[in-house]
Parts: C-alpha cells; sequence; structure tokens
C-alpha cells in the first residue's frame, strides 16, 4: 500500500469513526440493538482478527464497501476475495422475506445479490464462517471470542445464553441470537436514515437545483428507472418514504468482469478459474431445489439507490466504475460496443438497452442520483 493510499484509508477510517458516535449519540437503543451495534464494529470476531461486519459495509461508505478500488469484496485472510461486490446494508430492513410472487410471477426479497438468505437474521450468521470473508471455523469459535470481548456481559443479559456453558445447544441458541442483535442494530435509523437531499425536497423543506428536478423527471419517464427503483413510498414497504427498489430480481445483461479478483483463487475455492459464470438467482435456486430455476439464470437482486453515489463500483461484480457509465450502458446496451452479458438468458429486454438519452440527459440523471446520500446539511451548502 503506497503513502497515498494509506493516507485516504486513514481519513475514511477517521471519518467512518465520527459518523458512527455522532449518529450513536443521535438516538437511544434498546439493549437488543446497542449489542447489535457492538457486535457489527466487532473486529475482533474473525479469524484472524481484523474484519467486522462494517469492514465491507461501513457508514462511512453508505454501508457499502469502502474499497471501492476493487470490484468485489477482500476477505480478512490477504488475496481471499468473494465473488460479487458487497451491496449495502442500508435500508437492507425493508426486504421482506424471499417470496414467491404467483400474480406477478417474481421471487421478491430475502438478502445477498441471490436472495439466497431469506431474512436479515439468517445474512447476519453468513459472513462469519465464510472462508472468503471472516473465516472462522465453526460457530464455537465466534461465541468463544464474544465471551472474551467487554460486552459479554451485555450479551449474557440480553439473550439469556450462559456463555460459560458451551454445550452444543448453547452455541446453536448463542449464534442464533447474536444474528438477532445485528438485525435488530440494522432496523434502526442509524442504518435508514431518509436523509438525504431528496427526503427533505419531498417534506418541501428545500428545492432541487434545476438539473436535479430535470434528472428526477428523466428517472422517472424517459429512463424508466423507476419502473424497478421508484421514487414514491410502497405502502407495503414503506408508506413514509420512498426505498428506491421493488425487491425484485433482474439480469440486465451485464458483462462480466476481467478484473473481478475471484477468478484467481485456487480451485478449492473457484474450480471454474476463468470459466466461473454467476447465475445468481437462478444459482441459488438450483441448489436449493427449486423447480424451473433456469428461468431466473443471471438475475441479481435490485439494489436500493440510497447513497448509490457513495457506493462505488456498481452491479454485482464490480464491472462499473461510475455512474455515469452505469447510465451509460443502460441507455446503450443495445445499440453500442458493449462486451457480452455474462449470462445471455433472461435479460431484460423491456425498460433499458435503447434509450436515447444525450449526455446532459445522462448527467441530469447521475445529479439526481446524487441527492439520495445521506447526512445532507442544507445549512452546509449555503
Amino acid at each position: 500500500m503506497n503513502k497515498r493510499t494509506l493516507l485516504i484509508a486513514l481519513a475514511l477510517f477517521l471519518f467512518t469513526i465520527a459518523v458512527h458516535n455522532a449518529l450513536a449519540e443521535e438516538q437511544e437503543f434498546t439493549k437488543q440493538e446497542e449489542l447489535g451495534r457492538l457486535l457489527y464494529f466487532d473486529e475482533s470476531l474473525s479469524t484472524p482478527e481484523g474484519q467486522s461486519c462494517a469492514s465491507c459495509h461501513d457508514p462511512g461508505a453508505g454501508f457499502a464497501d469502502p474499497d471501492s478500488y476493487l470490484p468485489v469484496s477482500e476477505g480478512v485472510l490477504p488475496n481471499r476475495f468473494g465473488n460479487r461486490n458487497s451491496p449495502s446494508a442500508a435500508y437492507a430492513a425493508y426486504s421482506p422475506e424471499f417470496y414467491y410472487d404467483s400474480e406477478e410471477e417474481l421471487y421478491i426479497g430475502g438478502q445477498f445479490w441471490d436472495g439466497r438468505a431469506p431474512t436479515l437474521e439468517e445474512q447476519a450468521k453468513g459472513p462469519f464462517l465464510n472462508p472468503l470473508e471472516m473465516n472462522n471455523p465453526n460457530k464455537e469459535v465466534v461465541i468463544v471470542k464474544i465471551n472474551k470481548s467487554d460486552y459479554a456481559g451485555l450479551f449474557e443479559e440480553v439473550t439469556g445464553v450462559d456463555l460459560e456453558n458451551l454445550s452444543e445447544e448453547n452455541v446453536e441458541l448463542a449464534y442464533n441470537e447474536m444474528a438477532n442483535a445485528i438485525a435488530a442494530f440494522e432496523r434502526t435509523s442509524e442504518l435508514n436514515q431518509f436523509s438525504s437531499k431528496y427526503d427533505l425536497f419531498v417534506a418541501k423543506e428545500i428545492k432541487l437545483d434545476k438539473i436535479e428536478r430535470e434528472g428526477l423527471k428523466l428517472f422517472n419517464e424517459k429512463a424508466m428507472c423507476a419502473e424497478c427503483h421508484p421514487s414514491a413510498p410502497d405502502d407495503g414497504l414503506n408508506p413514509d418514504h420512498a426505498l428506491f427498489t421493488d425487491y425484485t430480481y433482474d439480469n440486465l445483461g451485464t458483462p462480466k468482469n476481467p478484473d473481478n479478483p475471484f477468478y484467481d483463487l485456487p480451485t478449492s475455492f473457484n474450480p471454474d478459474g476463468e470459466g466461473f459464470i454467476d447465475y445468481g438467482l437462478g444459482g441459488f435456486l438450483k441448489m436449493a431445489g427449486y423447480e424451473n430455476w433456469e428461468s431466473e439464470n443471471g438475475k441479481v437482486k435490485v439494489p436500493t439507490l440510497r447513497n448509490i453515489a457513495v457506493t462505488a463500483p456498481y452491479m454485482h461484480n464490480g464491472v462499473f466504475e461510475n455512474l455515469t457509465e452505469v447510465v451509460n450502458f443502460y441507455n446503450t446496451r443495445d445499440v453500442a460496443d458493449w462486451p457480452a452479458p455474462e449470462v445471455a438468458e433472461n435479460i431484460n429486454q423491456d425498460e433499458l438497452g435503447d434509450l436515447g438519452l444525450t449526455e446532459e440527459e445522462i448527467a441530469a440523471i447521475v445529479a439526481f442520483m446524487e441527492t439520495l446520500t445521506d447526512g445532507y446539511d442544507p445549512e452546509s451548502q449555503e
């Protein structure tokens, strides 16, 4: 790591701590939520120590991965990478439990890009035991680490689990309660702030700039972004605020990312090497024994666009470095010389590909999306 990169990393770390502490001071947590917050930021819960939930879901980066120079997320062990870019944990609490809508003929909700965790609680259990992430060999190791922490007493008080009695049953109970606490924290306003410039605009406290207003109109109409990223509240998910996702799954025809370091991992982690194909939802459904999984190949979960301006890189494999490139892909996928899609079947042909947007219109859409970043302070703009 060169000196400039080190200084940037240090500045981001200090900013993250400041944001985290400021938010914590502004709200009161239940004991379970406070326990979840401590677990979320605890870097001693990996093997070796050094990685927490916040390492890949950092408040200073919109609760996504702060390492924007990497297309996917790196684990606690050097040179171990997941095959996907960490999605933001912000607003994930509003994703419904994974289900199939027979009327719409769509899978909806769940967690991870492929929906393999039905709930927030189940998602919280995964990274601790993933060898490409926090690398703990088993659940007991995690619970032993918690027992050595400064908050072990709070854990016992909240969960009722005796950390000194690590029977098989107690380990399972403690691990589940750990996940419940993390999920409780992820449901707090620290991750679900609704404090962007757009929120203030909707509340009629401020006005958007001309280019931002133009971008919003294009977002809702010509560019058809709102078809999957609704800019209005959803009574079933949140009647007060737009979530900018419908939590469905889509194959946009995203190209493979040749710079994905996952391709270079040993065969024990990636037996397909450079030939690896991410089938997204279809891959999960196949492994889980669902019928008709082929019709879902290549589809990944529609992410929220809240905080999108600070969560680069983009797409599930980090193939695009900035929002202009993303919107340009949506605009010209079918009429420009883009690389072939990673998964050629089930591609959305209705709402992108040849939108006819000008460069000025693309810039306006990007300007609008930049209004979705939490923590907007109108006084600082004066």
